[in-house]
């Protein structure tokens, strides 16, 4: 079977996607998501995302990481299909999407920066030595010094296969701070299984996690990860967030077909 692919990326977090609205991606075949997604042997891709109908939306969003299982919600990636939404014209400069974790809001401009509204938070689970929240994906936070030089897939792997989260795992970040209103961060991603060049669910749980904590007072965090910025807006009330946007550039990389 021969298939139509885009390759995007977000910040540096690639994916391969697939217009799948007339339902022909065999979507059970872990092993094929797997192989496309491997760098060597396939396309390569930190994950593949499916764009398909939906009734009450503009479309559906369908992620699998690049270990061929389906994901949670994925930041980078909810951003990247938007881009290709408005590439396949099936959307102008703004959408409703749903993903895994509910429906999204986003807006894109003349320049394909996107703007992703992510999902309320209302827990912020803070300890003495890192804090865990759930932004569509888990994410176990902590602050390092010298992160360029932190050895992120060590003790990133170490963490996501911990007792502290058992078989589930979790995403684990590590961030340095830069100013009042502006952080760097490096991510290891269950499910790649490896350090990425961005993490956008990650990229929102630091924004927050970094508020909470009272590290930054600002609603407005910029964020530097391995592929570029991104930037997260939010508003606070009491102890929950919401109205949470995530915004970056979501780049078209090329087209192709291949077949299996």
């Amino acid at each position: 079977m021969k298939i139509t692919f885009y390759k995007y990326q977000g910040t540096g977090n690639d994916f391969i996607m697939i217009d799948n609205r007339l339902q022909i991606f065999p979507k059970k075949n872990t092993k094929l998501i797997e192989k496309l997604c491997d760098r060597r042997f396939g396309i390569g891709a930190d994950g593949l995302i499916l764009l398909e109908n939906d009734d009450l939306t503009d479309f559906r969003m369908v992620y699998y990481n690049s270990d061929g299982r389906e994901g949670s919600m994925c930041g980078n990636g909810g951003r990247c299909i938007v881009a290709f939404a408005k590439k396949l014209e099936l959307i102008n400069s703004s959408t409703t999407f749903i993903a895994t974790d509910g429906l999204h809001k986003a807006s894109i401009d003349e320049d394909d920066i996107v703007s992703l509204q992510m999902i309320d938070v209302h827990e912020v689970n803070i300890h003495s030595d890192y804090v865990f929240l759930n932004t569509g994906s888990p994410h176990h936070i902590e602050m390092v010094d010298k992160l360029k030089e932190y050895d992120v897939f060590l003790n990133g792997s170490r963490i996501r296969y911990s007792d502290l989260y058992g078989m589930a795992g979790s995403n684990v970040n590590f961030v340095e701070q830069i100013s009042s209103d502006h952080f760097a961060l490096r991510t290891y991603e269950r499910g790649v299984e490896d350090e990425t060049f961005s993490c956008g669910t990650g990229a929102t749980a630091v924004a927050i996690a970094m508020n909470a904590t009272g590290k930054t007072l600002d609603n407005t965090i910029n964020l530097d990860v391995k592929g570029g910025n991104l930037k997260v807006t939010f508003e606070k009330t009491d102890n929950s967030y919401k109205n949470v946007n995530l915004i970056g550039s979501a780049t078209f990389v090329f087209e192709g077909e291949i077949e299996w």
